[in-house]
């Protein structure tokens, strides 16, 4: 047996491998997300179909695959991800990019982001569906990428955030997520369904990278979200709102969306009520960096950079001060503003904003989880769960930079990426 076990070892080291089998990790250290326990010599075991069916000290030498010189971590998860998006594609030039074009980004971007250790994402806002055919080429195993949670095209009032706005009057364009009024929004709600998403995003207030808009004034009412709102949970669907602006924030989390998105402007009273109604808040602190950076080499509006200055450092000191207050923060970034693949670079800023290292691994991963409402299958090693694993060198509770460089990656038993096998 022990033969047989140390023939599967090699093989799986030289080749890798495409499909599921029954197998097991053995993890020179493994965090336990839920306690913040780093273990010791654990093995992780998964069946045919890549879920867990035991994690448990090592008993023995034989284990087909050998990590114990690593840290082993649930797979990551980004709840808010634009995967047929590229920053290279800011402003004007995004008019030139066709929807099948589109769909080959997000294929193209679904690989990076699984292999820089995020098995799992949720995508909120893509052009003509193009996010449903990448969730779908995935699930039918045709291309490479993390687990995906889809919106379809992001509604939105005309002229706001999420309608397009740099084409002139004579066009009549308006995006395909437009939608006035609660009984209109809630058309729209049931159309985006129909064809494929998974949860509904809305535009609650201006943004940074729209044109002509400013991102802290409400543009959806309060009584459009409640019909959104109530016509998603209606239809087993959870909602999320980008909202910049202080009232917007307020008027989202009280008309029962389930995650607030970018959050910059949030007061004291809507944290409170963030606590009070169990909303998540998700604030992408990274992009600002980004933004700021290298905006204007890839395109971004001038408008838009004038507004990140303004809003950058107070989104980030909003952060901290939602943090301390006990609000629930899941891990979301905007991945498609700056480069995917650069996901895990927000777990710096989290860290130099207050929180420890174990509370920025926890909102991408139980909290991420319980977000989604897959907290049954992702966001921790345990029995049950899909056999989403990543691994590290180092102690990422020391450096939660550690993350920025992941060594292997495995979804649902199988293996994305191994450089420790070189």
């Amino acid at each position: 047996m022990r033969k047989l076990f140390f023939a599967l070892s090699l093989w799986l080291l030289v080749v890798g491998t495409t499909s599921a089998a029954p197998g097991a990790v053995r993890c020179g250290k493994l965090l336990d997300v839920r306690t913040g326990q780093m273990l010791s010599d654990q093995v992780v075991t998964f069946d045919s179909d890549g879920v867990i069916t035991s994690v448990a000290p090592a008993a023995g030498n034989a284990v087909a695959l050998d990590l114990t010189r690593a840290t082993c971590l649930p797979g990551l998860i980004d709840v808010h991800t634009h995967i047929t998006s590229d920053p290279v594609h800011s402003g004007y030039a995004g008019l030139g990019v066709s929807v099948p074009r589109q769909a080959v980004t997000g294929a193209k971007n679904a690989r990076l982001t699984l292999l820089a250790g995020f098995t799992t994402i949720r995508n909120v806002g893509a052009s003509d569906f193009t996010d449903v055919a990448v969730r779908d080429g995935i699930n039918a195993d045709e291309i490479e990428g993390p687990r995906m949670l889809v919106s379809g095209p992001p509604l939105g009032i005309t002229g706001g955030h999420c309608d397009d706005n740099l084409l002139p009057y004579e066009y009549h364009f308006k995006a395909e997520g437009v939608a006035d009024g609660p009984w209109a929004a809630r058309a729209k709600v049931r159309e985006v369904i129909k064809y494929g998403a998974d949860l509904i995003k809305i535009c609650a207030s201006g943004g940074v990278l729209s044109k002509g808009d400013l991102p802290g004034t409400p543009q959806y009412s309060p009584e459009e979200m409640q019909a959104i709102a109530q016509e998603a949970h209606n239809l087993g669907r959870k909602v999320a709102a980008h909202a910049h602006g202080t009232q917007s924030i307020k008027d989202a989390i009280r008309a029962g969306i389930d995650s607030i998105e970018h959050s910059s402007l949030i007061d004291d009273e809507g944290i409170a009520l963030a606590k009070q109604h169990g909303t998540y808040l998700v604030f992408d602190i990274y992009n600002d960096d980004f933004i700021l950076q290298e905006g204007a080499k890839v395109g971004m509006l001038p408008e838009s950079i004038e507004k990140e200055k303004k809003l950058g450092r107070l989104q980030r000191e909003n952060f901290r001060k939602a943090f301390q207050a006990g609000a629930k923060i899941a891990f979301g970034t905007d991945a498609g503003v700056y480069p995917h693949g650069d996901n895990a670079k927000q777990f710096g800023k989290m860290v130099e904003w207050g929180m420890k290292p174990l509370d920025a691994i926890q909102a991408s991963t139980i909290n991420a989880a319980d977000l989604i409402g897959w907290s049954d299958k992702v966001g921790s090693l345990e029995k049950g769960h899909d056999a989403d694993l990543i691994a590290v060198e180092g102690n990422p509770l020391a450096d939660v930079k550690i993350l920025e460089n992941v060594k292997f990656v495995m979804k649902g038993g199988k293996i994305a990426r191994n450089d420790f096998s070189r």
